[in-house]
C-alpha cells in the first residue's frame, strides 16, 4: 500500500475541489494513483470533481506572431509570476513566437538555434535565454510551439499572457476572432463530436460506466445511461456543439453563428500555461531537515 501523503491530497484536492477527507479516501482506495483517484472522485461526486482541472500549476506566457496567412503561437515558461511581468523576458518570447513564424523551426533545439540578440546577449535564441537566466535569476524555457503556413486565414486571441488561441478560418475575420475567444474560456476538445480523441471517449466511458453500476440499475437501463452520459460530454467538449458565448438567446451555438457569418473554422490550437505540468511544492519542513541532517553528518 502507498503512502499517502498530504501533498497528495493537497494536489488531488486542488484538481477536484473535493473535500480533503474524500481526497484521501480517494487515493487511498486507488493505492496513490493520482489519475484513478480523481475518475473514483468523479463516479462519487459527478462533475464537481472537474471544476479545477484547468487550474495550471506552472508559470509563464503565452505569445503569437501573424503576418498574413503565416503564424504562430509558442508558450514559454518560468518559475514565477514576477518574472511574467519582466520586460526583458517578455521581449524575449514575442521575438520567439516571431521566430517560429518567420524561419519554421523544425523544435525547440532549432528555435533556440535561430540568430537573435537582445540584452547584450546573443548571437542565438538559446544564447539571450540564458544569458536572462543569469541576470533575473530564474529558469525559464521554450516549452512548445505551433505554426501554419500557406493555407487558411489566421487570427488569434490571447486572454491576458496565460491563455491564447490561434484559429485557421475562411470568411469573416470578426466571427473567427469571436471564435477564438470562445474557445478560450470554454475550453473545447475537437472541432466536432467525431474528432475528440479516443483515450478521452474511453476515459469518460469507464466513468459513466462506473456511475451506471452503482447505481443499481438494470443492465439495460445502464448501458443507455452509459451512452447517454457520453453523447453529452461529446457535445460539450466539441467546439461546434457549444453554446456560442456571445449568444444573445443563449442558445445559439458556435456552427450556428458560423454558418449565419458565412465562415467555416478550419482548425484551432489552445494553449493554457503550465496545462499538464506539475509545479514543485517545496517541503520546508523537510528541507530544514534534511540540511540539519547533512550539517550533523559533517560535525
Amino acid at each position: 500500500m502507498a503512502a499517502i501523503t498530504a501533498s497528495m491530497v493537497a494536489e488531488l484536492r486542488a484538481k477536484t475541489d473535493a473535500p480533503m477527507m474524500e481526497c484521501k479516501k480517494a487515493l487511498t482506495e486507488a493505492d496513490g494513483d493520482m489519475v484513478k483517484a480523481e475518475e473514483l472522485l468523479r463516479v462519487k461526486l459527478g462533475t464537481k470533481a472537474g471544476k479545477a482541472a484547468s487550474r495550471v500549476t506552472a508559470e509563464g506566457v503565452v505569445t503569437a506572431s501573424i503576418e498574413g496567412a503565416t503564424g504562430a503561437m509558442l508558450e514559454v515558461n518560468c518559475e514565477t509570476d514576477f518574472v511574467t511581468k519582466n520586460d526583458s523576458f517578455l521581449a524575449m518570447a514575442q521575438a520567439a513566437a516571431k521566430l517560429v513564424a518567420e524561419k519554421n523551426p523544425a523544435d525547440i533545439a532549432a528555435l533556440g538555434a535561430l540568430p537573435y540578440e537582445q540584452d547584450g546577449y546573443g548571437p542565438t535564441l538559446e544564447d539571450v535565454r540564458t544569458g536572462l537566466i543569469g541576470k533575473i535569476g530564474e529558469n525559464m524555457s521554450f516549452r512548445r510551439f505551433v505554426r501554419k503556413a500557406g493555407g487558411a486565414k489566421l487570427t488569434s486571441y490571447l486572454h491576458g499572457t496565460r491563455i491564447g488561441v490561434l484559429v485557421e478560418y475562411e470568411g469573416d475575420e470578426v466571427a473567427a476572432r469571436d471564435v477564438a475567444m470562445h474557445v478560450a474560456a470554454m475550453k473545447p476538445e475537437a472541432l466536432t463530436s467525431a474528432d475528440v480523441p479516443a483515450e478521452l471517449v474511453e476515459r469518460e466511458r469507464s466513468v459513466a460506466t462506473a456511475k451506471a453500476q452503482e447505481s443499481g440499475k438494470p443492465a439495460d437501463i445502464a448501458a443507455k445511461m452509459v451512452e447517454g452520459s457520453v453523447q453529452k460530454y461529446l457535445k460539450e467538449v466539441s467546439l461546434f456543439n457549444q453554446v456560442f458565448v456571445k449568444a444573445a438567446d443563449g442558445k445559439q451555438t458556435v456552427e450556428q453563428m458560423l454558418k449565419d457569418k458565412n465562415t467555416k473554422v478550419l482548425g484551432f490550437t489552445l494553449y493554457v500555461v503550465g496545462a499538464g505540468i506539475e509545479k514543485k511544492t517545496d517541503d520546508f519542513a523537510a528541507e530544514v531537515a534534511a540540511q540539519v541532517a547533512a550539517a550533523q553528518g559533517k560535525a
